[in-house]
């Protein structure tokens, strides 16, 4: 087993801030950019893909060649910060230098072969952009995980993906050392570490040595290019596989219509390192369109350093989950003035409407909420420019065409809810991702007929906009009423008293089931009354829903339980209540 270590010191030649040539972008500047009308003619269907692809030769070396040529001022393809002064810049130049050298270093010393699948677990770092696109060049297949990983989490995905390769930092390496052994396929540990550790071999030599000349592999279309595990709201995460072209080229109109991106765009995406909505907006959409990737170090997020950080630096496109909008709202949003921000967008789980709401009031813009999912990438959009209706998830992202289905498959009525579906037609949207790897009747469980189920359930209306329910399996059926969680959730955040909720089904022997919120108080709230808060939030969700809706059990809880990515676990919640735990 080989064990590399890489210092950061030793990197800081290569992390330079300085760029290799140009000034800063300048006002009146224009950029040249990429013909990616080809691109989009793919996406929608009208030209074929092409044979061989390849996201660092064919994207990112041709940024390079466009800036050696004097056709774009500096401006980084990655800006990242620690908030503690410390900053790098690489335009596209340095990220191939950069890239070059990490991927001789990962078919030389690691020994590491076209094919081979590594697990890359880092947080906010400039390695994990260099790394990612070294694996690109040099074929291997990359599986991102969260630093939020546990012993448990990682042997899992050692053993499960056979991943030959690992690469994280010295707060996990003894992690890994505990289930290595266990794990017969891994052969090459890379460490990124500021000190030593006794038994590891020192990067500094490896990379130093290395050549910064690369002839990046001439990958297919179809080839494998990054495996991603699911959550696990429900059951064991499985391995959803992109190809070359399924996310790099997938998102030429994503990156057009609903991040709006320009060549002299700063994207703030706060997706954590380990999730798919990282490569959808931190790596493939906007160097896809040579915008400037800007990142934060920020190991927990802090509503007033977003806040200040928007303030000293020009981020004219800010990404990032529910959840963080919710925390930023609760702060006094009009004593700052944001420096350059013009395009807000969210997606990974519903936006409450209130949410959208105060935000829009206090900084007067607007929050332009997307949906998708690790398999397919961005299935809705709310399009800037275009009219929103708070609490839809947009209409579909092109080149899709959604529908809502009922279970033998055939299109429902407006209004009508059913599972949300995207129309395969005569063959599978090279978009897709190509199979959840050795699961190929779960692969095949998500087509009926003509359509590709997502497991989510929904509703369209008139104009096309789609209005999400929920999983397929958080349903709530009571008295015959079918009953999605997240809209008694949203209600339930407008009362002053919840800080966050989790709704689920209960049993009853009167109704089949019933609707139960699990309540996270406001510290305000906390000594309240809980026989009279209950009946408070019980009248409140009345009112601002359908009344059969309201929840008829609440339990007052200090936290919820969640994924490593932040998601509520509803089932395990649902288990607990009927007795399955």
């Amino acid at each position: 087993m080989k064990i590399l270590l890489i210092k950061r010191e030793l990197l800081k030649p290569i992390l330079s801030s300085k760029p290799l040539s140009g000034s800063f972008l300048q006002a009146g500047r224009t950029f040249t950019s990429l013909n990616l009308s080809e691109y989009e003619a793919i996406n929608q269907g009208e030209k074929e893909v092409p044979k061989y692809f390849n996201f660092a030769n064919d994207v990112l070396d041709k940024w390079s060649k466009i800036e050696k040529d004097g056709g774009r001022p500096f401006h980084p393809a990655l800006w990242w910060i620690d908030g503690k002064g410390g900053e790098v810049k690489w335009n596209f130049e340095k990220l191939g230098f950069v890239s070059r050298k990490a991927a001789n270093v990962l078919m030389g010393p690691c020994g590491l072969q076209r094919g081979d699948r590594v697990i890359l677990i880092l947080p906010r770092v400039p390695e994990w952009w260099m790394l990612i696109v070294a694996c690109i060049r040099a074929g291997i297949i990359s599986i991102p995980g969260t630093p939020q990983l546990t012993a448990r989490d990682i042997q899992y995905r050692l053993q499960v993906s056979k991943a030959k390769g690992i690469i994280t930092n010295d707060l996990l390496a003894p992690v890994v050392e505990t289930i290595s052994s266990s794990c017969p396929f891994l052969q090459t540990k890379l460490l990124i570490s500021e000190g030593r550790r006794e038994g590891w071999q020192n990067f500094k030599e490896l990379f130093g040595a290395a050549s910064s000349s690369h002839n990046c592999v001439q990958t297919q279309s179809d080839e494998p290019m990054t495996i991603f595990f699911t959550s696990g709201t429900t059951g064991s995460p499985k391995m959803v596989e992109h190809s070359q072209t399924s996310l790099a080229l997938g998102l030429a109109l994503s990156g057009r219509y609903w991040l709006d991106l320009k060549p002299s765009d700063v994207i703030w995406n706060m997706s954590d390192t380990g999730w798919v909505k990282a490569s959808l907006g931190s790596v493939f959409a906007p160097w896809l369109r040579g915008t400037s990737v800007f990142i934060h170090s920020m190991p927990q997020f802090d509503p007033k350093e977003v806040l200040n950080t928007l303030s000293r630096y020009p981020v004219t496109t800010l990404c990032s989950a529910p959840t963080a909008y919710r925390m930023l709202v609760q702060q006094d949003l009009t004593s700052y003035t944001f420096k350059k921000l013009s395009h807000c967008l969210t997606g990974g789980e519903p936006l409450n409407p209130e949410v959208m709401s105060h935000w829009k009031k206090q900084t007067g813009l607007q929050i332009y909420e997307g949906y998708g999912q690790t398999e397919v990438g961005i299935i809705t959009i709310n399009e800037k420019g275009k009219s929103i209706k708070p609490g839809s998830m947009g209409t579909a992202a092109p080149p899709y065409d959604v529908q809502i289905i009922d279970e033998d498959g055939k299109i429902l009525p407006c209004g009508e809810e059913g599972d949300i579906t995207i129309r395969i037609q005569s063959k599978r949207p090279f978009s897709f991702f190509s199979r959840y790897v050795d699961q190929p009747e779960k692969t095949q469980a998500t087509v009926r007929g003509n359509f590709y189920i997502t497991g989510d359930r929904g509703r369209m209306d008139e104009d096309g906009y789609l209005w999400f329910i929920g999983r397929s399996d958080d349903v709530i059926i009571s008295s015959g009423y079918r009953i999605g969680p997240f809209e008694i959730e949203s209600a339930l955040i407008e009362h002053p008293a919840v800080v966050e909720s989790a709704v689920v089904s209960s049993p009853d022997t009167v109704r089949g089931e019933v609707v139960k919120a699990f309540v996270v108080l406001s510290p305000d709230f906390i000594s309240y009354d809980p026989e009279k808060l209950t009946r408070e939030l019980q009248d409140h969700v009345k009112k601002v829903t359908a009344p059969y809706k309201y929840p008829r059990k609440v339990e007052f809880v200090r936290e919820l339980p969640k994924t490593i990515s932040g998601k509520i676990r509803r089932n395990q919640l649902r288990k607990q209540e009927w007795g399955q735990v």
